[in-house]
């Protein structure tokens, strides 16, 4: 049973066969989501991405809050996401099983240890969150557009618009205050950090806090299949 785990970014679109087992059996594909971001032209890119390659379902993880395989949000691609079933059209298209859920959600899943509370942040084009106790998810948190500080968002003080204006030594300095709010609000065990900007972290994290690699956001997506 071969799955293809496809992740749909405001900046890049990732694709990667795993196996039974969620091990890899394909590179991880990348190209650039097009702009403006419509489903047509997202769709377009993601099955360039498939060709050729064989899979059996496919897991699909969208920037935003999705609820039985619809599209409830777009904050960072075009609007005409807004009540796109993603999951009917890519089950048409691909005439195989398919379920999406939200990008952070499925990245979660490709990292935590499943025991206690864990807590994910992506930190990439927006900042996406995932909430999970003892390994069971709470979905679509989208932390990102809660207020932040000085009448910002997490997402307006943390995503990559904030890291271009500000610098990496502005933005470790937010992220280390984010850390600490959400240490206070959530006491999790453990916190994971992924997503694309998380290679730029450069705090020395607390011990509960770790960097996970972007590709556990398609890792995850095996975990969509296991009851």
């Amino acid at each position: 049973m071969k799955t293809l785990a496809v992740d749909i970014g405001g900046t890049g679109t990732k694709v990667m066969v795993l196996d039974v087992e969620g091990n890899p059996l394909t590179p991880r594909d990348r190209l650039e989501t097009p702009t403006p971001a419509t489903p047509a032209a997202v769709l377009e890119t993601l099955f360039q991405l498939a060709a050729g390659k064989e899979f059996d379902r496919v897991s699909v993880g969208y920037p935003g809050v999705v609820r039985s395989g619809v599209i409830q949000t777009a904050a960072n691609l075009d609007p005409g996401w807004i009540g796109f079933e993603l999951e009917s059209v890519l089950t048409e298209k691909f005439m195989k099983p398919v379920r999406v859920i939200n990008d952070a959600d499925m990245q979660g899943l490709g990292a935590i240890s499943g025991a206690g509370v864990e807590l994910m942040i992506t930190l990439g084009t927006g900042v996406g969150s995932a909430l999970f106790v003892d390994g069971r998810l709470v979905p679509n948190l989208e932390l990102g557009h809660h207020p932040f500080r000085k009448g910002e968002t997490y997402e307006q003080q943390l995503g990559r618009d904030a890291y271009d204006k500000v610098g990496k030594k502005r933005w470790n300095e937010r992220l280390e205050r984010a850390i600490a709010t959400l240490s206070a609000i959530f006491n999790f065990d453990t916190l994971y950090l992924g997503g694309g900007n998380a290679k730029k972290v450069e705090l020395a994290l607390p011990q509960q806090v770790k960097t996970v690699p972007n590709v556990a956001g398609l890792l995850g997506g095996i975990a969509l299949w296991r009851e």
